[in-house]
């Protein structure tokens, strides 16, 4: 019954700008830990950027300075704000979060959104 929707995706401009959103529903009683992921054709997933839900936020270097990852706890939406895009950016992007549902135990199950296509062109 829970699931991750992911939206947001599409082509921008080398330079440009996206943010990606994640919104988490179903019997939802806690949503820790949030990480973004992405895959390039033919590689394998990357991490991006994480956030506790005590707000912590680390990223990877080949992102740190251009992108932000946020949270909106009314909402359980999640969000990727990726500024000064590169052409290497270009990549199938993922949500992944721990959620508690209701009943459960506190240590939750991790879920994934369904990816967004991020095409960055030069």
């Amino acid at each position: 019954q829970v699931q991750l929707v992911q939206s947001g995706g599409g082509l921008v401009q080398a330079g440009g700008s996206l943010r990606l959103s994640c919104a988490a529903s179903g019997s939802i009683f806690s949503i820790k830990d949030r990480t973004w992921y992405r895959q390039a054709p033919g590689g394998q997933r990357e991490w991006v950027a994480s956030i506790t839900s005590g707000g912590a936020t680390n990223y990877a270097d080949s992102v740190k300075g251009r992108f932000t990852i946020s949270r909106d706890d009314a909402s359980n939406t999640m969000y990727l704000q990726m500024d000064s895009l590169k052409p290497e950016d270009t990549a199938v992007y993922y949500c992944n979060a721990r959620i508690v549902s209701v009943g459960s135990t506190l240590a939750g199950l991790q879920y994934w959104g369904q990816g967004t296509q991020v095409t960055v062109s030069s």
